[in-house]
């Protein structure tokens, strides 16, 4: 009767652990809410200028500050990304963390095979077929995430970007621009904005004060 006492006060002491590992990671990845504005800024601006640069007729100087803009917006959110960890190495890692960075680790690579298979077997890269491939892969990335951090804001951002990747898949390469933009701002953006204001509950009123002082 000991015995299955004792074993009865591991087993809740198990959870017990699991569920404040996974609180912890909750609060950092709030708090990391950061990144995923960055790369919803940067990613969603990438497509949405390769698509007006499509669909309007711009002077050349304009089409030639975009194009110069579309490489250089992802370069500075890699950028910022690897100045904010080295800024945050010292913070506690959890198991459940060190499973995000394995999983979107994982996910760079998908991508980079999924180019790489692409090219050998159709001997080029068919854009057209590569980004809703690229955005079903993320999508997967972002559920996953989500389920891991028991966060049904992410899995929800995750699965509409899922939907919007078959979408992708029954048009043309502009038009995929444009919903593209649109799923990292749906799945991406938003939801970095939420949780990075739950990490700073005067998020919002500091940037209303800050337009306010602009104008």
């Amino acid at each position: 009767m000991e015995t299955i006492d004792s074993g009865q006060l591991d087993e809740k002491q198990s959870l017990q652990v699991i569920r404040e590992m996974i609180r912890v990671s909750q609060k950092k990845v709030q708090s990391d809410g950061i990144l995923l504005i960055v790369w919803g800024y940067a990613m969603m601006l990438n497509h949405l200028i390769k698509y007006l640069i499509e669909v309007l007729f711009l002077p050349n100087r304009v089409v030639f500050v975009l194009q110069y803009a579309d490489p250089v917006l992802p370069l500075l959110a890699f950028g910022f990304t690897a100045w904010y960890f080295l800024k945050q190495r010292k913070r506690v890692t959890t198991y459940v963390g060190q499973s995000l960075w394995y999983i979107w680790g994982t996910l760079f690579f998908s991508l980079v095979l999924t180019n790489l298979i692409l090219f050998q077997v159709l001997d080029n890269v068919n854009f057209t077929l590569q980004h809703p491939l690229f955005m079903v892969l993320i999508a997967f990335a972002v559920v996953v995430t989500g389920v891991v951090l028991r966060y049904k804001l992410i899995i929800a951002g995750g699965s509409i970007f899922g939907i919007l990747a078959f979408i992708c898949s029954l048009l043309p390469l502009n038009e995929q621009m444009l919903l593209h933009a649109i799923a990292w701002l749906v799945a991406i953006l938003i939801p970095g904005h939420i949780l990075h204001y739950k990490s700073n509950p005067g998020y919002f009123a500091d940037i209303i004060k800050k337009l306010q002082d602009v104008f």
